[in-house]
């Protein structure tokens, strides 16, 4: 069996009084679309960030290729890091640039490319998410759903391994909901990136995802395919899932 890309194990992590994290274990294999599901307030946007190296564990380990990210060098996290984009729930655009900055804007703060390099790799994405012709319009002037094809342009803009993507129909309707899901999955065929994505869209979200996880109390209390969790006879999780009233999980 192939190892996980990413690894959690017994992931602790508390803020105050409330402990988010009591324990979390999940896998999350390479080139897969991997969705994380729960109640509002259970600390999945958390979860997102300890992945990406946003916020740190108070205990137990984060494993990448096998290798423990607490104990890389200053060197090889910033490369770990690099390896990363993130797909923030309300897209995070800069209304007071255009959509051809906001999209060059990962590329231009490492200050590593020359205008012209930045310049091909942006129109590349804007081409491949058919938004080209709004290079010089701001985001104040788009639709939700066009937004969103900006917002994932720029988290695709650099060439990531992996995409964290948190809650990405957040203020969408149900036709623009469905829309993005699909521009996610064909996307993910298209650059192969491993993907993590946060959402409440269920069971929506399962069509395009390889594995489910969900997140209740600081725990993972399921981790499987789609199939596994819809047909999960535990009551409480068949409850969540198929929308069967406002559970308590213990």
């Amino acid at each position: 069996m192939t190892s996980p890309l990413i690894e959690l194990k017994n992931i602790h992590k508390k803020f105050g009084t409330n402990h988010v994290m009591q324990g979390v274990d999940l896998s999350i294999n390479e080139g897969e679309i991997t969705t994380i599901i729960g109640k509002s307030g259970t600390g999945k946007s958390v979860l997102l960030k300890h992945i990406i190296g946003l916020m740190h564990q108070d205990s137990g380990k984060i494993t990448f290729s096998g290798k423990d990210t607490g104990t890389m060098t200053h060197k090889e996290r910033r490369a770990f890091k690099q390896r990363f984009s993130y797909m923030f729930q309300e897209n995070a655009l800069f209304d007071s640039m255009t959509i051809y900055d906001n999209i060059a804007l990962p590329l231009s703060e490492k200050a590593v490319f020359p205008r012209d390099i930045i310049r091909a790799k942006v129109k590349t994405r804007m081409e491949q998410l058919d938004i080209g012709e709004t290079a010089s319009k701001y985001p104040a002037q788009l639709s939700g759903g066009m937004k969103k094809r900006v917002a994932l342009a720029r988290a695709l803009v650099t060439e990531p391994d992996i995409v964290l993507f948190d809650e990405p129909t957040t203020g969408l309707d149900p036709l623009r909901k469905n829309g993005v899901h699909k521009m996610i999955h064909s996307y993910q065929k298209m650059f192969g990136f491993t993907a993590v994505v946060v959402s409440h869209e269920i069971p929506d979200i399962f069509t395009i995802s390889q594995k489910v996880a969900m997140l209740d109390k600081g725990r993972i209390i399921f981790q499987g395919t789609p199939e596994e969790i819809m047909n999960c006879e535990v009551e409480n999780i068949y409850s969540f899932i198929h929308g069967k009233g406002d559970v308590e999980f213990e």
